[in-house]
């Protein structure tokens, strides 16, 4: 007669059939050589995921990926060194890097920021632009190009950082107009989106984050101390990225603590 097996013999039975159901993703991350987006590639690409991060500073990304690979040996990431300011004109680049590493495209996370903190009478005509074509033309153009990519997944998600002043009814603070209305504006495509691309099954949410101790943070607000560090806000994007379209789409979500 056959023996039975012992409890830790049918886990360990168990273990290679639950490890097929973990679903490895193709990620593509902007804004990633530094702050939340740094620690956002870090902790994704831990978890096996393949990932395209890009940032304009190229040492940055080459430590990323020293950091990835201590993290974890197998990790799967490609790094562009690429200026958001330069989408309009070299776009096809973007595209053929990605469409060489993706047969299609699961997640995209636009969280390339550019924040200015002039006040209102004297942000000039390049300070406007700048802010406008890294928060609001970049994702619009990226999301554009790489549609044909998203559509072959059979359930992608576009996450749309965005801040709180950028959202309607949030306190807004002095200097920060160009930023907050440009974040504003990408608050507004991520609800259209979900609406033109629900036949596409590709869900579109824009997370409004509150205070988070980044750089950017201590530019517009010299000495304030956030309650949340740039890896306690990256392990929760990193969750809603990868689940949080079974539950929102088209939605204006606060992540916020404080506003400062």
């Amino acid at each position: 007669m056959p023996c039975k097996k012992t409890k830790k013999q049918k886990s360990e039975s168990i273990k290679p059939k639950l490890q097929l159901i973990l679903f490895i993703m193709n990620i593509f991350i902007t804004g990633a050589s530094q702050g939340i987006g740094r620690e956002l590639v870090k902790k994704l690409a831990k978890e096996n995921h393949r990932i395209i991060a890009l940032s304009r500073n190229e040492e940055k990304l080459e430590s990323l990926v020293r950091d990835c690979k201590a993290l974890n040996k197998v990790s799967k990431l490609e790094t562009i060194p690429f200026d958001l300011r330069d989408l309009k004109s070299n776009t096809h680049f973007i595209v053929q890097r990605t469409e060489e590493t993706f047969s299609n495209l699961d997640i995209l996370i636009n969280n390339a920021g550019f924040l200015t903190t002039e006040p209102f009478s004297q942000i000039s005509d390049e300070i406007l632009s700048k802010t406008m074509e890294i928060n609001f033309f970049a994702p619009f153009i990226l999301i554009q190009q790489l549609l044909p990519l998203l559509r072959k997944s059979k359930n992608a998600h576009i996450v749309n950082i965005g801040s709180m002043g950028g959202i309607n009814g949030s306190s807004k603070f002095s200097g920060l107009s160009a930023y907050s209305s440009s974040k504003g504006a990408l608050a507004i495509l991520s609800e259209c989106l979900a609406e033109e691309l629900e036949e596409d099954q590709i869900s579109c949410n824009y997370l409004a984050l509150g205070a988070v101790q980044t750089e950017m943070l201590s530019n517009a607000f010299p000495g304030y101390e956030a309650p949340l560090n740039p890896k306690e806000m990256a392990e929760f994007i990193a969750d809603f990225a990868l689940n949080g379209n079974r539950y929102f789409n088209g939605k204006i979500l606060p992540v916020s603590v404080s506003t400062p």
